[in-house]
């Protein structure tokens, strides 16, 4: 029988406790003090030490007057070791919480710019509608572009998720939550600032900010000028709709973005304008269909169908 590699016997010798013995070791700062943290003598924690690096083949501290001193092994590991135990950390805490009665955690996968803008009010208007029904109700909120954010609502990973596309991806149900047309930022003092609406003719040879060129709103936006045939000074561009509203703000160009981002930027130096043409943005709910639904769900859409016809209120009127 052929035998195993050398590293294969020694990971499959190396345990759980090793790891707990260097943690501590590397958390108090000295055998002593790890064998206070674990429990155990100070000459358990070092017969413990030493049989990991020899295990390892190699040293993971210099002994420096009776000390242990990390080397740079070591601190790698330890780089590991800490979010390893974060993750585990985390799985424990889950299961406390699963264990108090009525705690419910609801978990939502959403595009960071709907986290930035749409999300918070909507959870606000959850709890302020719903504070004693939902007390032990926690919101875990995950800010994530597509495709993965499509692909881990695939993945059955999350209770709700919220994204831009109207069409489902595989294993979910899409529920359209908003559609509107997208808007226009300005400084406060452009000069187009006193057009209440304004055309594609407008913005020839401005100073424009930008999404990035993978941003499938950039290129229906680019298309809409190409067509036109309008050229725009591309000055800036940045892959988040609210970095873009930010660059406005500095008076680095105008831009073309999602109201929702829009309206959450809007400021005294920074105004939003209807356009003459359409281009639409719509916020879709994905719900998992084989993740076991949690009843919060329901009041959470509640919520975010009630926000978002808040935010279709706050647009200038369009024009007729």
């Amino acid at each position: 029988m052929t035998e195993p590699p050398l590293n294969y016997r020694t990971t499959h010798r190396i345990t759980h406790r090793h790891i707990e013995v260097f943690r501590a070791v590397m958390t108090a700062g000295s055998a002593t003090g790890a064998a206070d943290l674990l429990h155990s003598s100070q000459p358990t924690v070092s017969r413990e030490l030493a049989r990991l690096e020899s295990l390892l083949g190699y040293a993971l501290f210099e002994r420096v007057q009776g000390r242990l001193r990390p080397n740079a092994r070591a601190l790698a590991l330890w780089d590991e070791v800490q979010r390893s135990w974060q993750g585990l950390e985390r799985v424990v805490d889950r299961a406390v919480a699963l264990g108090r009665s009525g705690a419910v955690q609801l978990s939502v996968l959403c595009l960071p710019a709907l986290a930035h803008a749409l999300l918070p009010g909507a959870a606000a208007r959850l709890m302020r509608s719903h504070s004693e029904a939902h007390s032990t109700t926690r919101l875990s909120v995950t800010p994530q572009e597509s495709p993965l954010l499509e692909e881990w609502m695939s993945a059955q990973r999350f209770d709700l998720g919220l994204c831009e596309q109207t069409t489902a991806p595989p294993g979910t149900r899409a529920e359209v939550l908003l559609t509107l047309d997208e808007v226009a930022v300005l400084p406060a003092g452009h000069a187009l600032a006193h057009q209440p609406v304004l055309d594609l003719a407008d913005f020839a040879g401005e100073f424009f900010v930008s999404l990035s060129a993978e941003d499938p709103y950039r290129r229906l936006i680019d298309a809409r000028f190409a067509e036109a045939g309008v050229e725009r000074t591309l000055r800036v561009e940045t892959h988040s709709a609210a970095a873009v509203c930010a660059m406005v703000e500095q008076g680095l160009g105008i831009a073309i973005v999602n109201p929702v981002t829009a309206l959450a930027a809007a400021s005294e130096r920074l105004v939003l304008r209807r356009l003459a043409f359409s281009i639409p943005f719509s916020v879709t709910a994905l719900l998992p269909l084989y993740r076991p639904p949690l009843p919060e769900v329901v009041p959470m859409l509640e919520a975010l169908r009630a926000q978002a016809h808040a935010i279709a209120a706050r647009l200038p009127p369009a024009m007729d």
